[in-house]
């Protein structure tokens, strides 16, 4: 049985990031399974922060493990030209140097778990119990999983089977999407609104924009206005603004709703009341359209609403995809298909969401370790 996990992350924590919130939440719920956790991260933006009492307050939790911010010297975020270029400098020195430090710290027995390349990259050549958890592709990626994949010390999850088959189906992985957090959802939060459009998460995603200003200006017309509304949870403040704009141009301020960003339990508390998730990207990005699985997709279905989303090959892998309405990217006359086609879908009840909740998920990853 695994008692003790080592979680090496380049992510910095808190950060209003999806990967951030996955990345706690999952820590949470290896707690839960009762798993000592250590968690280390770098103190890489001014808003970093190792206190447990700040992560617990900003991602709504209770649960206690070990949160160790570690110094970050490097370069990443000081220097403004070729940022690129300095974020991988500093990711490989900074997790040289941890992976080096902590090899020291741990135990052969204990089991290291990771998302950054680098750090998968350290620990399989120390030899070390390592699970790399994949949710996209990139180049380095494809050389570092190539170096490390026969290795029998690694295993690897992938967020889905395009990544998995993208990978060449390795026999040391697995497939598990995300899950939802089920204990923030209430069990009183009143009426669900009828027709309630609500999209959740950052309104931006690689810097680019997600597509939600088409969506928001659709609004004008009456076949939409008249029977949906739509609110929008996300930030950033840019990006809040710069809807505004759109909204207030169009006199939308009846039909579509900003509330920037909430925390976690205010958050599901506006998708409990909603009666319709959307999940819409651009297809500027690969990772969008087949490597995504988003928490939004679970909590929307956890919190009982029917999904309409873009027609894009990743949201055809998610979990009871079956029941999800699709529309066409930039597409007006399929969007409104969808809308009027989601009253006739499935709305599950609790039940039958077991498979896709984090305690599960977690359970799959210590049996998978083990």
């Amino acid at each position: 049985m695994i008692n003790k996990l080592v979680y090496i992350t380049y992510q910095t924590f808190p950060a209003e990031t999806a990967n951030s919130i996955q990345t706690i939440s999952n820590i949470k719920y290896f707690v839960k399974n009762e798993v000592n956790v250590d968690l280390y991260f770098p103190l890489r933006e001014r808003q970093s922060d190792g206190d447990i009492n700040q992560l617990k307050s900003y991602y709504s939790f209770s649960e206690n493990f070990n949160s160790i911010g570690v110094k970050h010297p490097y370069p990443h975020g000081k220097i403004k030209f070729l940022p690129g270029l300095w974020f991988h400098i500093s990711h490989f020195l900074w997790s040289k140097k941890v992976v080096d430090k902590l090899n020291k710290n741990y135990g052969q027995d204990i089991h290291f778990i990771t998302r950054s390349d680098w750090i998968a990259f350290f620990l399989a050549k120390k030899n070390r119990k390592v699970v790399f958890e994949c949710h996209q592709t990139s180049k380095l990626r494809n050389v570092i999983i190539k170096l490390i994949r026969n290795k029998k010390n690694v295993k690897f999850i992938f967020l889905n089977n395009y990544l998995n088959t993208y990978y060449k189906n390795p026999s040391n992985g697995i497939v598990l999407h995300n899950g939802v957090d089920t204990e923030l959802f209430e069990n009183n939060v009143g009426r669900k609104q009828t027709n309630s459009i609500i999209f959740v998460g950052n309104i931006s995603r690689f810097k680019e924009t997600r597509g939600l200003e088409k969506i928001v200006q659709w609004f004008i017309e009456n076949k939409i206005n008249s029977k949906f509304t739509l609110k929008i949870v996300g930030g950033p403040h840019k990006s809040v603004e710069e809807l505004e704009k759109i909204i207030k141009k169009n006199n939308l301020e009846n039909f579509v709703k900003l509330y920037g960003r909430l925390d976690r339990k205010e958050t599901i508390k506006e998708i409990q009341k909603s009666s319709i998730g959307l999940l819409i990207n651009t297809n500027y990005n690969l990772h969008s359209l087949k490597y995504t699985s988003p928490l939004k997709y679970f909590e929307y279905l956890f919190g009982g609403l029917k999904i309409v989303a873009v027609n894009f090959p990743a949201h055809h892998e998610l979990p009871f995809s079956d029941n999800i309405s699709f529309f066409d990217f930039e597409d007006k006359s399929t969007f409104v298909q969808a809308l009027n086609g989601a009253e006739n879908k499935k709305a599950f009840k609790i039940n039958d969401l077991n498979e896709i909740t984090l305690d599960s998920r977690i359970k799959k990853i210590l049996d998978f370790i083990e």
